[in-house]
């Protein structure tokens, strides 16, 4: 399958080191984080947990099919993503495709 660009900018993000991966280690980040990449089969309280870190850096929040974020990342079981790059979350943001939702409120 190919990848989509968007799948493209979250592996230039890992390898320029800017992505964090893990709701223990985005939790203990305290600024520049510019997206969360949220995963579809997350639990109702990572979701809710998602939606207080989105609202506590003040920045977009995708959420990505189930399974999609754990094999972009090569981390097995990872629920939540956060790029640290603001041009990357941009880019990302443009290119998402039917893979991937805005999260705008309500539920996910």
């Amino acid at each position: 399958m190919q990848r989509s660009k968007a799948e493209s900018y979250i592996g230039f993000c890992i390898k320029a080191g800017k992505l964090t991966c893990g709701f223990n280690a985005v939790e203990t980040l305290k600024k520049d984080v510019h997206l969360l990449l949220l995963c579809e089969g997350a639990s109702e309280n990572s979701k809710k947990s998602a939606i207080k870190l989105q609202k506590r850096f003040g920045c977009g929040l995708i959420v990505c099919e189930s399974g999609r974020l754990e094999a972009l990342t090569g981390k097995e079981n990872c629920r939540l993503a956060a790029v640290r790059d603001r041009s990357l979350a941009k880019a990302i943001l443009s290119a998402a495709d039917e893979r991937y939702r805005f999260y705008a409120g309500g539920n996910i």
